[in-house]
């Protein structure tokens, strides 16, 4: 049996509160988030008593550790922001806690992300004899254990990665976001990278592009952006030659994005406004729909997954292994839309596989590194079936 505390109340928080809720191998589950309301709303939908909620500063190593001694987890999944991963890591170094969240560290000022902080805790976890499961979302996350799958059971050799993220799905907002906005806008405006021949190729944001079709949804503009998982993929599979992660956009949002960028909506350094010091992204962060508030009105499908080409006994082959995740189903399920809910149960599922004793380990690790084979055996009976094609056109 296994105490688990989740960390983070949006809406990812709240899948993997219901999930992890749900799974008996889990004895207690705390959920706790800077706004304690939002937790007890959470747990209150869930019912049973089943879920206790606590206050908790996840800035700060003191009242992690605070709590930590009081509810005595042995697994914290953070589902909080990327900037909180250093000090709940922290945290958990000190009160010997075990470790998992969706995205890499990425610091306040800066929009960067790279895996060297989260790395750098390697000896520190393997000496308290701790795990640290990195990146254990949808994307970063069941990708990697897609490739991680490929590479076991259908590769001697990955030559050319594509990961593929579509949203086809329709919220009838004229611009939201579909998580925590002062992230998403970070993450999508920033300098396209992707790796080819052992180096890094950077490119200007969204440079590249170019239709390719989704299954169930048709063909969709598609645009080489840069995510977190590449640049462990690259470490963990050195026969890749090119790695490349696709984006789907709209034009009415790419046009929305211009205009934030182009007034200073964007910037994440601080200015005075009324004698107030404020960060204009985190400003517009106050005024966006909540991305928790979509999933009642959002109709279509994400369609995420892995395009790969490389060797199997001499011959070369090409494999694409996806899933497609219905917004209306996700919805009715756990009350939030198929962005969070894909993010969620991998988050959920992976804690599962470290209270099972089928991922453990001394040390940092990103969700490749683990045996992929447990992890998609209940991908689909948690609510993410996957699906295989060998030898097709990649378009890539």
């Amino acid at each position: 049996m296994c105490k688990a505390l989740i960390i983070g109340a949006g809406g990812v928080g709240t899948v993997v509160a219901q999930k992890i809720a749900a799974n008996p191998i889990f004895s207690d589950v705390m959920l706790a988030s800077r706004t304690k309301a939002k937790c007890d709303a959470i747990a209150a939908a869930i019912g049973g008593d089943r879920v206790k909620t606590a206050q908790v500063d996840a800035d700060n190593v003191a009242d992690l550790c605070e709590l930590f001694r009081a509810f005595k987890p042995d697994i914290v999944v953070n589902v909080a922001l990327p900037y909180q991963d250093l000090t709940i890591m922290d945290a958990c170094l000190e009160c010997g806690v075990n470790y998992l969240d969706t995205a890499n560290y990425e610091p306040k000022d800066e929009a960067h992300f790279e895996y060297s902080w989260q790395w750098a805790y390697q000896e520190r976890f393997k000496e308290k004899g701790l795990t640290a499961i990195l990146g254990c979302g949808f994307d970063p996350g069941v990708t990697a254990i897609f490739t991680a799958y490929a590479a076991k059971h259908h590769f001697d050799e990955i030559h050319y990665l594509d990961i593929v993220d579509c949203n086809a799905g329709n919220h009838g907002m004229a611009f939201a976001t579909n998580f925590n906005p002062e992230i998403n806008i970070r993450e999508v405006t920033q300098k396209g990278r992707y790796y080819e021949n052992g180096k890094w190729v950077v490119t200007e944001p969204h440079e590249i592009h170019k239709p390719l079709h989704y299954p169930e949804i048709g063909e969709r503009e598609s645009y080489v952006i840069y995510h977190e998982e590449l640049e462990s993929l690259v470490k963990n599979y050195p026969t890749i030659k090119r790695a490349r992660f696709w984006m789907t956009f709209g034009q009415e949002y790419l046009t929305h994005l211009r205009v934030i960028q182009n007034i200073g909506m964007a910037r994440i350094d601080p200015i005075i406004y009324n004698g107030v010091e404020i960060v204009p992204i985190q400003f517009l962060k106050a005024v966006l729909p909540d991305p928790k508030s979509l999933g009642a009105n959002y109709h279509g499908q994400t369609s995420i997954g892995c395009r790969i080409r490389g060797i199997k006994d001499g011959k070369e082959r090409t494999y694409y292994i996806y899933n497609n995740c219905d917004h209306e189903k996700a919805f009715q399920e756990t009350g939030t839309q198929a962005v969070s809910f894909t993010t969620g149960v991998p988050a959920a599922l992976g804690a599962s596989m470290w209270a099972k004793g089928l991922w453990r380990g001394a040390g940092v690790f990103n969700v490749e590194e683990f045996d992929p084979d447990p992890f998609l055996a209940e991908l689909g009976p948690q609510g993410l079936p996957w699906v295989e094609k060998f030898d097709v056109d990649l378009e890539v």
